[in-house]
C-alpha cells in the first residue's frame, strides 16, 4: 500500500492537471484546496480491465494523485469523487449512461447524463480549526463535536460490517456514531462516547446522520431525468468499477 501511494508521489511531474476539492481543503492539515491529479493512460486500461473489485478504484487513486501529502484514506469521499469524476471526463468524455425505472409502466429504461453539471452542494456552515462542526442534540439537549468521516474511515467501516456475522444485526448505525463523534459536554473519553451511543435517543441519533450530510461538501450526485412515459424522476450516479467500464463491454 505504501509503495502504491509513494508510486503517484513520484510521478508529479507526468502530464496532470489542477482539481478542486470540494472540501476547499478546510479538513486537512495542509489547508491545500486543490490536488494535482494525472490522466489515465493505456496502462491503467489493463487496471480497469483486470478486476471486478473495487480496489481497483483504491488502485487508480493511489497513483493518480500526485501530492506528497495527501494519502487516499485520510480524504473526505466528497473530495474523492471529484477526482475520479476528472478522471473519468478526461479519459472518457463526460456524457454518462444511467439505467432506472420508469414508475409508471416499471420498466427499465436508460437516461443520459453529462457529468459536467454536477455541481458542488453548497454548504453554509464551515467547520472550525481541527475540522469540527460543534452542536447541540435536540433530545438530550447535549453539546457534541462531530467530524466527517473520512474515506478510509468509511471503507473500514462498510467491511467490519461485511465479515459481521449473518445471525446478528450489523451495528452499522452506532459504529459509525462512535466514530462521528469527538466530544460530548467537552469530554472526550473515548468509552464514555461508546456508552453515550449505545444510549442515545433515535431523535438525536437522525439528527446527527441529518446535519452532517447538509454541512459534508461533495458532489450534488442526484440529476432529473425525464422517463419514457415523460414522468419527471431524480436518478443517482454512483462510483465504483463500472463507472470507468462502459466503454470497455465488460
Amino acid at each position: 500500500m505504501e509503495n502504491e501511494q509513494q508510486y503517484g508521489q513520484m510521478n508529479f511531474n507526468l502530464p496532470h492537471d489542477v482539481v478542486p476539492l470540494p472540501s476547499q481543503g478546510l479538513f486537512y492539515k495542509n489547508k491545500k484546496k486543490s490536488v494535482k491529479v494525472g490522466y489515465l493512460t493505456a496502462q491503467d486500461e489493463n487496471l480497469l480491465m483486470s478486476s471486478n473489485s473495487d480496489n481497483v478504484i483504491n488502485q487508480l487513486l493511489k497513483s493518480k494523485i500526485y501530492e506528497p501529502d495527501f494519502r487516499i484514506d485520510e480524504m473526505l469521499g466528497g473530495d474523492i469523487e471529484a477526482i475520479l469524476l476528472f478522471l473519468r471526463n478526461t479519459a472518457f468524455g463526460t456524457k454518462y449512461i444511467l439505467s432506472s425505472y420508469d414508475p409508471k409502466t416499471n420498466q427499465r429504461f436508460d437516461a443520459e447524463v453529462d457529468l459536467r453539471e454536477l455541481n458542488i452542494k453548497r454548504v453554509d456552515l464551515t467547520p472550525d480549526q481541527e475540522g469540527l462542526f460543534e452542536t447541540t442534540l435536540p433530545t438530550s439537549k447535549d453539546i457534541v463535536k462531530l467530524k466527517l468521516l473520512t474515506y478510509g474511515e468509511e471503507n473500514m467501516i462498510d467491511k467490519e460490517m461485511e465479515i459481521y456475522p449473518k445471525s446478528m444485526i450489523a451495528p452499522i448505525i452506532t459504529r459509525k456514531l462512535e466514530a462521528q463523534i469527538i466530544s460530548i459536554n467537552g469530554s472526550s473519553d473515548r468509552e464514555s462516547i461508546v456508552k453515550y451511543v449505545q444510549q442515545m435517543p433515535i431523535a438525536d441519533s437522525k439528527f446527527i446522520r441529518k446535519f452532517l450530510k447538509e454541512v459534508e461538501p461533495r458532489l450534488d450526485l442526484t440529476k432529473q431525468v425525464r422517463t419514457p412515459s415523460g414522468e419527471i424522476i431524480d436518478i443517482t450516479v454512483n462510483f465504483g468499477v463500472d463507472f470507468f467500464r462502459p466503454f470497455f463491454g465488460v
